[in-house]
């Protein structure tokens, strides 16, 4: 969120996908994704990882915005 509270595009992507990881962590009966036999090639691992860094550095490359 930004200063103001506010959800950015990179916040709600990043909850989509935190949703997405959980569900199929929850799926595959894992609570965690290391576990996983698809760990090193998961696309939505993958996408979670993205929309991680994205949502903290708000689309800039280089440092973050905490």
């Amino acid at each position: 969120m930004n200063v103001e509270g506010i959800k950015d595009k990179y916040d709600i992507h990043f909850e989509e996908m935190f949703i997405k990881l959980q569900e199929c962590q929850r799926e595959k009966g894992h609570k965690t994704c290391s576990i996983c036999e698809k760990f090193l090639e998961c696309e939505i691992r993958d996408e979670y990882v993205i929309a991680t860094y994205e949502s903290m550095s708000k689309g800039k490359s280089g440092g973050f915005d905490f």
